[in-house]
């Protein structure tokens, strides 16, 4: 396993690229601002190597993008109403910052902080340590964000978070993909498989009314194999809020520690490539990038366009914080938060689809 790194200089301060290169030539690059992906080059069916992680050509421009591309938002990923928040009997109020609610955090989040780094063999660790009070969220809290890189093209993100005080906690990865190339356009032509028979409906804000639905006969049914963008423009209420997917699923048979294989699938035809996701996380956030356009430059010399990537955020549920009746994303001084989200790359085999 071949490993490098380089130093880019910020107003934040130093940004860390490390790219980790495997037996075949297939890598992965990976940045300390935001623990984040900012490439995966893998192999098509004819043996060509490219990055299919959207990515912006100067590591600056992930500072404080809108997109959140390829980083790990935190402390709570994804949105809590209102930004209201009660822990151990106490209220906080948190930022609002996506019309009324909190997202990904607050305005700063984890994914706008250069995280230490240590390197590994095939990996690297990412540490952040989250003072009590920051974006008004009780506890301080200590965060490692650990990926591994290896021969078969399996990307693992552990998370491991500890805290001191009574606090909540939600964990992922925002990479957007494209598996026919970060530069190949529109990624709606993709197809999409999850073992998901339930989502979360929400209101026009997108925050989760607590209730899980029925995806049978509706555009939210990805049971089988199915384009990304074959219902994007039906006369449905999560795609009209949303001008797209931006949907939380409920993976089937989570328990809690267990991993699930195979959550979820993604295929590109065009390609031949394909992305399996397994994870721990009891749902999965998927978002078809309804508001990439006018992002940062990429390595073309353009800004991204609506729905060129996919991101596939494997987490806990949007504001369960405020629903007893989800997961708890509650952590508590003694406890352990840990967990696992892993990407592999492969091709389709014949007749999958």
């Amino acid at each position: 396993m071949k490993q490098s790194k380089r130093t880019v200089s910020s107003p934040i301060g130093d940004i860390t690229v490390i790219r980790i290169e495997n037996a075949s030539g297939a890598w992965v690059e990976l940045s300390s601002l935001g623990a984040g992906i900012i490439g995966v080059g893998v192999p098509d069916r004819k043996g060509k190597i490219d990055n299919v992680a959207l990515a912006y050509a100067d590591p600056l421009d992930y500072i404080a993008d809108g997109p959140c591309l390829g980083k790990c938002p935190g402390r709570y990923a994804n949105r809590i109403a209102g930004g209201r928040l009660e822990v151990g009997g106490r209220k906080y109020q948190l930022a609002v910052n996506c019309g009324p609610n909190h997202l990904h955090g607050g305005p700063e989040g984890f994914q706008n902080h250069i995280w230490r780094l240590k390197e590994l063999d095939g990996g690297v660790e990412f540490s952040y340590q989250s003072a009590a009070g920051e974006e008004n969220y009780p506890g301080n809290l200590s965060v490692q964000a650990i990926y591994r890189w290896n021969d078969d093209h399996e990307l693992t993100l552990e998370f491991y978070a500890e805290t001191d005080a009574e606090t909540v906690v939600n964990l992922t990865n925002h990479a957007y993909w494209n598996l026919n190339g970060d530069g190949s356009g529109t990624a709606l032509g993709h197809e999409m498989r999850m073992k998901a028979s339930a989502w979360l409906p929400t209101d026009d804000s997108l925050v989760p009314t607590g209730e899980f639905e029925d995806v049978t006969d509706t555009p939210m049914d990805f049971r089988e194999f199915k384009q990304l963008g074959r219902d994007i423009e039906k006369d449905f209420p999560a795609l009209r809020y949303g001008k797209g997917y931006d949907n939380c699923w409920a993976i089937d048979g989570w328990r809690p520690g267990c991993m699930s294989k195979d959550a979820v699938v993604i295929c590109a035809r065009e390609s031949g490539r394909m992305m399996t996701v397994d994870s721990d996380q009891p749902g999965v956030q998927i978002y078809t990038g309804n508001w990439l356009c006018g992002s940062p430059l990429n390595r073309f010399g353009r800004s991204y366009n609506d729905y060129d990537g996919v991101a596939v955020e494997m987490q806990g549920f949007p504001d369960a914080p405020n629903r007893p009746e989800f997961p708890s994303q509650t952590l508590r001084p003694g406890e352990e938060y840990r967990r696992i989200i892993r990407f592999t790359f492969g091709i389709m085999p014949e007749g999958l689809i």
